[in-house]
């Protein structure tokens, strides 16, 4: 969309036909809804009936901590189902001027003495076609195709740490609220999406995949009672699809090389915990367009345009996908973050700021810097 928008010739191809639906947490955090906005395409996400959240209440058992996301620029969050969400993008990019195959299955990256000159693949029933391209652009997810091919340098590694499910709710009012619940070993979260339905999803450490996949319902259910509050709220609520989930591993990949580029999950994933992918993808789709702008237009060379990408992106997301990753382990927090907890309850100040972290808005680098500490344990005495 962005790259039709300024003019290049461009040409998406999706496995999927739209709508189509895939496994995603889909919440967009306050600045993918500022990228939205910018985009002109806010309005049309808000016509289709997705309820904003403008509270982020956090659980930890003894206390509640409740704040909001956003900013004053960009107040809300959506959850957007992803049926909804991907055919408005897609759309979007066709009306730009984009051409859009869907329904077309990519067989073969094609690479000519090391550089990636385009495509070979088939719509459904279809010949085998070839097509060729200054640069090919995987936004092709976790399992990226074009990442295998390449074989880019990957980076920052960290193990699968979390086992996540989720299903749909009706009858489970959130008043415009995202809802999380801290327990040992276990933590769920609950956010309002289309048709009036609340999207629900759970988890454990990765450690206890195999002893409770043989009954993901019954464990699935077992930990709303961790809440009692919660889990009457459930058991009065009505469960309108099947429980999916998954378990992710953490890295970040370079994201460029000759012919090629990566954004999105094909490019740096981390846990679904903080529901940051939407919004990092977002991010990064702009930063990659704007830098291959400079590159096509005679400006910057491929390699400066693409390596301050990269560095830019990898210095946004560092802080938080540290962050997210050690909340992924599910293990009680350390004491002296309890302590800080305690003294943020309370704060409406530091609660939004807490909420601010993790809607991805403000730097856990910047909230837990001593400066900011010291100033809520003042603010606490």
């Amino acid at each position: 969309m962005l790259l039709a928008r300024q003019g290049y010739q461009v040409l998406v191809v999706d496995r999927a036909t739209f709508p189509s639906d895939t496994l995603s947490t889909h919440v967009v955090q306050p600045t993918g809804v500022a990228s939205l906005n910018s985009w002109g395409l806010l309005e049309a996400l808000a016509t289709t009936g997705c309820p904003p959240i403008a509270t982020y209440e956090f659980d930890f058992g003894p206390f509640r901590l409740s704040g909001a996301p956003g900013t004053v620029d960009s107040p809300v969050s959506y959850a957007p189902r992803r049926t909804v969400l991907d055919k408005l993008l897609v759309d979007a990019a066709a009306e730009a001027g984009a051409e859009v195959r869907e329904g077309f299955a990519v067989e073969e990256i094609l690479v000519d003495a090391g550089c990636v000159v385009g495509i070979r693949g088939h719509s459904k029933g279809g010949a085998s076609v070839t097509e060729h391209a200054q640069v090919v652009i995987g936004a092709d997810g976790l399992h990226s195709l074009v990442a295998q091919s390449v074989g880019p340098e990957q980076y920052n590694d960290k193990p699968q740490l979390l086992c996540g499910y989720y299903s749909y709710w009706s009858g489970l009012p959130m008043d415009g609220r995202f809802e999380t619940y801290v327990r040992p070993n276990r933590g769920w979260a609950a956010c309002p999406t289309h048709d009036d339905l609340t999207m629900v999803v759970t988890g454990w450490p990765f450690a206890e995949f195999a002893a409770n996949k043989s009954d993901l319902e019954g464990n699935y259910l077992k930990n709303f009672e961790l809440a009692p509050e919660f889990g009457d709220r459930i058991r009065a609520a009505k469960r309108e699809s099947r429980i999916v989930g998954t378990a992710v591993p953490n890295f970040f990949r370079k994201p460029f090389g000759p012919g090629w580029a990566l954004v999105g999950d094909a490019g740096y994933n981390k846990d679904f915990i903080t529901a940051q992918g939407i919004s990092d993808a977002f991010r990064d789709a702009e930063l990659c367009a704007n830098a291959l702008d400079e590159t096509f237009s005679g400006t910057r060379s491929f390699q400066a345009a693409m390596a301050d990408y990269q560095s830019t992106r990898d210095g946004h997301v560092l802080p938080m996908y540290e962050f997210t990753t050690q909340l992924a382990t599910l293990q009680p927090p350390p004491p002296e973050l309890q302590q800080l907890l305690g003294a943020v309850h309370g704060n409406q100040e530091a609660m939004d700021g807490f909420a601010r972290v993790n809607a991805g808005v403000t730097s856990p680098a910047e909230f837990f810097a001593p400066d900011n500490v010291g100033r809520i344990f003042a603010a606490a005495h």
